[in-house]
């Protein structure tokens, strides 16, 4: 293997928040690597081992490796972002080096941020590999396997005592190497110049938080799973129930004990990296996306029509739809249909959604309106300018149930705005018409 010199950090911007990144090699594949919790660029090269790995995939592949916002040589003072969020720090880095389609290799917590992004832009997605990733950390009633919440609390305050001194952790990130003194230096440092105490707690809360089991059945991309089989930080049955869940994975064992896969002899997970990710082939049948579906109703529109008249109705309802419409275009997302007394639009993120909604029932309040919305996200058919699947009918069977001037949305969208500071009152569990099983519902705090 020829050594690659280090390469030179440069910087891009997500929104307002600027974004480290580097490229490594020039390979016909474009790789996008995402680390797991903690990251510096800067600081992994100064490890052997990592600069190996690295160097290794960016034998075959052109490697673009980049520190997530609030960690490393990126912006850090920016809170515990979402993913919604996070996937915008994709998406800036690839135009940043003019990729228009790349395979997306997360490791561990890295997980959560490849399956939105392939499950939310299919088209720029040729292949994801996962390894060492688990869908949800916090117990569930339908998640036994999860940390139950006094567990995790007491790992953090323990996390918390220990800042500074943190070469213990290699006690279940890197149990073959834990008592190297070498390598104990080496992570302590590598954390530590990763994020400032409080944000590193702040990141660790919004990664119990994240729950993407029902984001998986949305990502149409080629996916290879990786799973240490002697893993002790991430349950090998995480890894497996990953590839069980998206609809055109495969799963594989890899020769390595240690959860980090960039300890030991790395060259076999690197030979399985490098093969899948070339050799990946597409075969969409159709536009599947994962999105968030707004849905909006104007209370008692025909008792209103009735008492201002035809014409006064047809002018309100246009300065509504207009109003609508700019609101949706503010914040990124399609106008799909109006609806008489209402709209139905799609955003790549339900904060925006949220945002959206907030905005259109604002508006109508000044028309003399009160509108009510409906949100949920999940797979949708684009097809021409219109969507449809069963995401579209939960968010219409949602805004069914919804008082005038309130937006509710279903519990896969409060989900994944984890960090967004968006608050939520339970609403409890509905049977949503024609949809199978009981769907917990939350009112938006405003």
């Amino acid at each position: 293997m020829v050594p690659f010199a280090k390469p030179i950090t440069k910087f891009t911007r997500a929104g307002d928040v600027a974004i480290a990144y580097q490229v490594i090699g020039d390979g016909p594949i474009d790789l996008i690597y995402i680390s797991g919790w903690l990251h510096n660029i800067e600081i992994v090269w100064e490890h052997p081992g990592y600069r190996k790995f690295l160097e290794g995939l960016a034998e075959k592949c052109r490697v673009i490796i980049f520190d997530k916002r609030g960690t490393g040589m990126s912006d850090r003072n920016v809170g515990a972002p979402t993913l919604e969020e996070r996937a915008e720090d994709i998406r800036a880095v690839m135009s940043a080096v003019g990729s228009t389609k790349a395979a997306i290799f997360g490791i561990s917590e890295g997980g959560a941020m490849t399956a939105v992004f392939a499950a939310c832009y299919p088209e720029m997605v040729s292949s994801i590999v996962m390894i060492g990733s688990r869908p949800c950390d916090a117990w569930k009633p339908d998640w036994p396997r999860g940390r139950r919440r006094a567990e995790f609390e007491n790992d953090l305050k323990q996390l918390e005592a220990s800042w500074g001194d943190l070469g213990h952790e290699l006690e279940w990130a890197a149990p073959s190497v834990k008592d190297e003194p070498e390598e104990q230096a080496f992570f302590n440092k590598l954390l530590t110049q990763s994020a400032s105490p409080s944000s590193a707690i702040a990141i660790t809360r919004l990664n119990y938080e994240i729950d993407y089991r029902s984001v998986l059945p949305a990502i149409e991309a080629p996916a290879l799973i990786l799973h240490p089989e002697k893993d002790i930080a991430v349950s090998v049955e995480d890894g497996k129930y990953l590839a069980e869940n998206i609809r055109n994975a495969s799963f594989e064992f890899v020769d390595n004990s240690d959860h980090l896969p960039w300890i030991g002899d790395t060259s076999g997970i690197v030979r399985q990296i490098t093969d899948f990710v070339c050799n990946a082939t597409s075969e969409t049948r159709e536009t599947r996306v994962l999105s968030t579906i707004l849905m909006t109703d104007i209370e008692g529109s025909t008792a209103i029509a009735s008492r201002i008249g035809d014409e006064n109705w047809k002018n309100t309802i246009e300065e509504h739809e207009a109003a609508a419409a700019r609101a949706i275009a503010r914040y990124d997302g399609a106008l799909i249909k109006t609806m008489g007394d209402g709209v139905l639009a799609t955003f790549t993120g339900p904060s925006r959604a949220i945002a959206c909604a907030n905005d259109i029932k604002t508006k109508a309040s000044d028309l003399g309106l009160v509108v009510r919305a409906g949100i949920h996200t999940g797979e949708c058919l684009r097809r021409d300018n219109d969507v449809s699947g069963l995401a579209v009918t939960i968010a219409a069977r949602i805004l069914e149930f919804v008082p005038g001037g309130e937006t509710w949305v279903s519990g896969v969208v409060r989900s994944l705005v984890v960090g967004s500071g968006l608050q939520f009152e339970p609403i409890g569990e509905r049977q949503l018409k024609g949809v199978p099983d009981k769907w917990p519902l939350f009112k938006v705090e405003n």
